[in-house]
């Protein structure tokens, strides 16, 4: 091992565990099991938002959105601040060590070129998304990486390289995915689907288009990693894969695990830890002082909420934390706490119901829209009921060794009283220590311009963009 790394951090967009080396039984993911066979498996990462904007400034800072005000998803341009002292942006403390920062993807000509396929979705050339709730002043103006490319670093330098693969968002990359070979694309008929989902062809079909973008994902992942190997970088260049949040109905945007547990992976070039699966409970704040602390980089006390999982000398977790705040114009509060075994969630507004109107949702998922239709008609089963409630109960707490689809509510249970209590200070005192600004209610108005793009009595510019 160098003693400054090249660090390559890969985001598959919008994706959970439902991987081949994590147990997924239909999806095909050969690029991502080999990486995860040549390095080391973190079984249970939970990211701090189930929504990219917030998520991301949690990952990119190792700071918890709701402590630096970057809670709602998105914060508008004219509302966006610079970071509290001492959080800082990651490529800050990479470029200070002398280290070149690049967020990959096309070049201007290149995206200029509409000869070249994919022209919104380019694979493993990557799209450059930041999707940043804070300002950054450098080195240019809203950008905070110094290139699009690790070949545009000066010769010797180490480089801390991003990139966000984002065809496993939904859209034009799901239908990308459709495109791959019958032979490749699974089979809706074989899903077995989690007891929130209505049985429907609807449902599967959207739960197996998620499959085969995620399949259409790996592929790009290969070739990135393939392209590290041709530039003769790989034996000296840690590889992180991971993503930003959970998926589907019920997740994203929400906070079970199926909308807050990520996938981890991290990849030594000189095989340490090779095929072995780590068990601890990582937070997404983790992420970045550990990529940081493989780089050798110190940072001074209370720069991070988050800990290096290399540093021997910080304790393993007992418990994560994750928040949800709007969600595009769709306003609402909840924070929890998960551990080993169970999950708690504070609902902060519980009379607003899981299911209050999000133009996005209704917009991009099927099954959020039949699952209201079914609501109507009275024709859900118990376990996706529940979601479609006019209301949300005030506390969750889930056993999740025995209900690992948390929809079995034992906030109410007696046997449990103990274990809602103990995770209910949890969350008070990090909505307390971390001076939460999701307590703070926005101005409707202005949440109404930044979502629609002008204020309620003028007449809109253009139709309003749901697709991200």
């Amino acid at each position: 091992m160098p003693s400054r790394p090249n660090i390559l951090y890969i985001i598959l967009e919008d994706i959970g565990p439902q991987l081949e080396c994590h147990g997924e039984p239909l999806v095909r993911t050969p690029s991502i099991d080999a990486l995860a066979a040549s390095g080391i498996r973190f079984s249970n990462t939970f990211c701090t938002a189930p929504v990219s904007s917030a998520s991301r400034s949690a990952l990119m800072t190792g700071c918890y959105q709701i402590a630096t005000g970057c809670h709602n998803h998105r914060t508008w341009p004219w509302d966006k601040k610079p970071l509290p002292a001492p959080a800082r942006h990651i490529c800050d403390w990479f470029r200070e060590a002398g280290y070149f920062t690049c967020n990959i993807q096309p070049s201007p000509k290149e995206r200029k070129d509409r000869t070249l396929p994919r022209t919104a979705f380019r694979g493993a050339r990557g799209n450059g998304k930041l999707d940043l709730n804070f300002s950054v002043s450098g080195p240019t103006p809203g950008d905070p990486f110094d290139g699009i490319d690790w070949t545009e670093r000066a010769p010797g330098q180490p480089f801390f390289a991003h990139i966000t693969i984002i065809e496993t968002h939904t859209g034009t990359g799901w239908v990308t995915a459709r495109q791959q070979p019958k032979t490749e694309l699974v089979n809706p008929n074989k899903l077995k689907l989690p007891p929130y989902f209505p049985d429907h062809k609807i449902a599967r079909d959207e739960y197996a288009n998620y499959l085969d973008a995620i399949h259409l994902g790996d592929g790009y992942v290969g070739q990135l990693l393939a392209r590290l190997e041709k530039d003769g970088l790989a034996n000296n260049t840690i590889v992180i894969f991971s993503s930003d949040h959970g998926a589907l109905f019920r997740g994203k945007q929400f906070l079970y695990d199926n909308g807050i547990r990520i996938p981890l992976i991290i990849r030594f070039p000189d095989g340490r830890g090779a095929a072995t699966v780590d068990d601890r409970l990582v937070s997404g704040v983790d992420l970045a002082p550990t990529m940081l602390g493989l780089a050798g980089i110190v940072l001074p006390p209370g720069a991070t909420h988050g800990r290096d999982l290399f540093d021997s000398a910080q304790p393993p977790r007992d418990h994560v934390f994750a928040g949800r705040d709007r969600m595009d114009e769709t306003v609402d509060r909840m924070r929890a706490v998960r551990t080993a075994r169970f999950k708690y969630i504070k609902n902060y507004l519980p009379g607003c119901p899981y299911m209050q109107y999000n133009a996005y949702k209704e917009t991009n998922y099927p099954t959020w829209n039949l699952v209201g239709q079914m609501a109507r008609e009275g024709t859900l089963a118990p376990e996706a009921a529940l979601f479609a409630a006019p209301r949300k109960p005030i506390e969750e707490l889930y056993d999740i060794e025995a209900d690992p689809h948390e929809v079995r509510n034992l906030a109410s249970d007696p046997a449990h009283a103990d274990t809602l209590k103990k995770l209910r200070v949890l969350v008070d005192d990090w909505v307390r220590d971390t001076n939460d600004r999701g307590a703070i209610m926005e101005d409707p108005v202005n949440t109404y311009r930044g979502y629609r793009g002008h204020l309620p009595e003028d007449t809109p510019a253009k139709k309003p963009d749901y697709s991200k």
